[in-house]
């Protein structure tokens, strides 16, 4: 069975959601609109809800900034989960934690004490953050090396994988005859000495229902990669060439076994923009209504970003984009560069076209569209070996998740692509991983 997560940004995903979602004003911080829409994932048996973040308010043209409001206001994700850990029963709980701005101990107290609230449903996407905004936030220089922080990531994801192996499984015995507590001999110190990090241990929290959390990771530089094929049982991508996302998938599962692990030990999930309606004709309306509602200033902005703040108030909406504003690289997300990169390649298109395509692709395919169309992209992506599952990002929230549950999923249902039901407790069983040893 295919894997399906869904990406929660409060209104959407769209940059114009929060004026098109029948979410209220405030959802970012409804509780009750995040409870609404985590147990409609969980009505169609969702492996898990997904939560992206950065500890900072966007910098950058301030205007274009007050017009989208991707992080300027939502809960701190871990506390987050808390909350939805007793709103929901089965879906798996995943949470971006940056390794540039925490300590070791501390996150794998927090996650594993989460895992437990949840009965063994949480994952903990492991990123490294470039952004300058939340460099300032913690005293630091922004824009550390690529490499220096993929380094200070990898010894970061070490100690808090080391702590959660504090316990054995059996260690707490509960001996009231005896007067034992647990079994000393089961208890280990991790004595961890590296560049960036020193921690003893031991963690004081016991080992989980699913042996840890799930470890998520998205980067496609060769850093990225070479973590991911180690450490990571998920993957995000967000390719929208189909054979380049095969050779994706082929080149990172084949990269795992020089770290002893097998490919079935790691879900390759592709990312997935779909717009959607009863008809094809709907969902172009749709897909329309969304681009005719992007402010030039988001726009510009929203490529911005990820081409390293490069300025485009001068470029003409109606006109190319100059190649040689393209920087050669960036320290930050170098698969977004990229993807620019690739759609202006594929397509010659004017800058208003640009960032109509990228607001609704960033984050990976786009199928504008029937439920039939969606369920061929979805079925030909992964029986063809494109990707596990897919990353879903929905325009607009609620309405994307409650449609696709009545529109789409029947129908993988029908094809025999998607589970019934859950079979299973844990998140590492809706995926099919294995507990750690």
């Amino acid at each position: 069975m295919m894997s399906l997560g869904l990406i929660m940004d409060p209104y959407g995903n769209h940059p114009v959601a929060w004026r098109l979602a029948n979410a209220p004003n405030g959802a970012e911080t409804s509780i009750e609109h995040y409870s609404h829409v985590a147990r409609t994932a969980e009505e169609s048996a969702f492996d898990f809800i997904f939560f992206a973040d950065t500890p900072a308010v966007r910098d950058g043209n301030i205007d274009a900034v007050s017009r989208w409001p991707l992080y300027a206001a939502q809960f701190e994700p871990l506390t987050l989960l808390g909350a939805l850990a007793g709103a929901t029963t089965k879906i798996g709980l995943a949470a971006t934690v940056s390794t540039s701005f925490s300590e070791p101990y501390n996150v794998a107290r927090q996650l594993l004490s989460l895992d437990h609230l949840s009965h063994g449903r949480i994952a903990w996407n492991v990123v490294t953050t470039s952004q300058p905004a939340a460099s300032f936030n913690f005293g630091r220089e922004p824009r550390k090396d690529h490499g220096e922080r993929y380094a200070r990531a990898r010894e970061h994801l070490e100690v808090v994988k080391g702590l959660w192996r504090s316990w054995d499984d059996d260690a707490f015995l509960y001996d009231r005859d005896g007067g034992r507590f647990f079994d000393p001999d089961k208890l280990h110190r991790l004595n961890f000495e590296g560049q960036h990090f020193s921690v003893r241990g031991p963690l004081n929290v016991p080992r989980s229902p699913q042996g840890n959390p799930v470890i998520i990771q998205a980067g496609a530089s060769e850093a990225g990669k070479e973590l991911a094929a180690e450490t990571a049982e998920v993957v995000f991508t967000a390719d929208r060439n189909i054979d380049r996302a095969r050779e994706f998938y082929t080149d990172l599962k084949g990269r795992m076994t020089k770290f002893g692990r097998g490919p079935n030990e790691l879900r390759i999930l592709s990312g997935l923009n779909p717009i959607f309606g009863r008809t094809r004709q709907e969902a172009q309306d749709l897909h329309g209504k969304l681009c005719e509602a992007i402010h030039p200033d988001v726009g510009r902005e929203l490529l911005s970003i990820d081409m390293d703040y490069v300025s485009l108030k001068d470029v003409p909406l109606d006109e190319p984009l100059p190649a040689d504003l393209f920087p050669k690289d960036v320290q930050g997300g170098k698969s977004y560069l990229s993807y620019i990169r690739q759609t202006m390649n594929d397509r010659d298109l004017t800058l208003r076209q640009l960032y109509e395509s990228y607001a609704t692709g960033r984050g990976g395919n786009v199928v504008v569209g029937s439920p039939e169309d969606v369920v061929d992209l979805m079925e030909e992506w992964f029986t063809t070996g494109a990707a596990d599952g897919f990353m879903i990002g929905f325009s607009l929230l609620p309405q994307g998740i409650e449609e696709f549950g009545k529109l789409i999923v029947p129908e993988l249902r029908r094809r025999g692509l998607f589970r019934e039901t859950y079979t299973g407790g844990t998140l590492r069983e809706h995926l099919g991983l294995s507990i750690p040893r």
